[in-house]
């Protein structure tokens, strides 16, 4: 009973076939593709796949951009179910104000990593990190409620904004310094301390909220840019959005599979 997870982020999609809709499943096969290249996913590395008995994924980029995978998944026979953001699924409860309008990305991590930490020890508030086209810090408390989270500019987005607001600053990307000497080194710097100071804000926010050190979970693509820079402990998990898609697909796939 094999199941497709797909993540749809803002410039890539990440794909992994498992071997069931379960946490801890095995995976079979996995990709990325460009969101210009979805295309190619039907005749290219989804071609020689045997058709999986459910798929769920996660998108933030849009409907056309859905009906794109769908399109690709018609080889197949399978419906494409994709996650919105509700009150509550999977033992982690939504505490925006409008909880439909959370990002679907957002509310999978934080699902995935509640659980990822409750396999590793007893529950205590978390800090939920993705850094990616756009940085985000979400906040749960012990209880796996999540109470409201930052959104900021990733490496990119800061750069490119200040390289077309500002004049002389077209620049090669730095290293970070802590006392940087050169306009690339501060530039590359400057961004790298911004997200990590946005996360130490929410840490503090957390603690003195919960009274009780929060554990940090951190995903996406540039995360391991951060390890470094960062003040506090955390775990770098790789694909955490398909942990969170497998905690929720085995839920509502369980009874149909039975």
């Amino acid at each position: 009973m094999t199941f497709l997870a797909i993540d749809v982020g803002n410039t890539r999609l990440k794909w992994a076939l498992f071997d069931s809709a379960r946490p801890g499943a095995a995976v079979h096969a996995h990709g990325v593709e460009f969101l210009d290249h979805i295309e190619r996913l039907g005749e290219g590395p989804w071609a020689q796949l045997p058709a999986p008995a459910h798929m769920l994924g996660c998108v933030v980029a849009g409907d056309a951009v859905k009906r794109r995978v769908a399109e690709q998944m018609e080889l197949w026979d399978v419906p494409a179910h994709w996650v919105v953001s509700s009150a509550e699924e999977a033992g982690v409860v939504n505490g925006y104000d409008h909880p439909t309008r959370l990002g679907a990305d957002r509310w999978v991590a934080m699902i995935g990593a509640r659980h990822r930490m409750l396999t590793q020890g007893p529950a205590r508030p978390l800090i939920v990190v993705m850094v990616g086209t756009a940085v985000t810090v979400e906040a749960l408390d012990a209880s796996g409620r999540f109470l409201g989270g930052l959104i900021l500019p990733g490496h990119g987005i800061m750069l490119r904004a200040l390289e077309s607001g500002t004049a002389g600053l077209h620049v090669p990307t730095g290293e970070v310094r802590p006392f940087p000497s050169n306009t690339s080194d501060a530039l590359t710097s400057g961004g790298t301390y911004a997200i990590a100071g946005a996360v130490e804000r929410m840490y503090q926010h957390l603690l003195a909220h919960c009274g009780q050190e929060p554990a940090c979970i951190m995903t996406g693509g540039a995360g391991w840019k951060m390890a470094p820079s960062m003040t506090r402990p955390f775990e770098l998990v790789e694909n955490l959005i398909f942990d969170g898609l497998l905690e929720v697909a085995a839920r509502r796939f369980a009874p149909a599979a039975a």
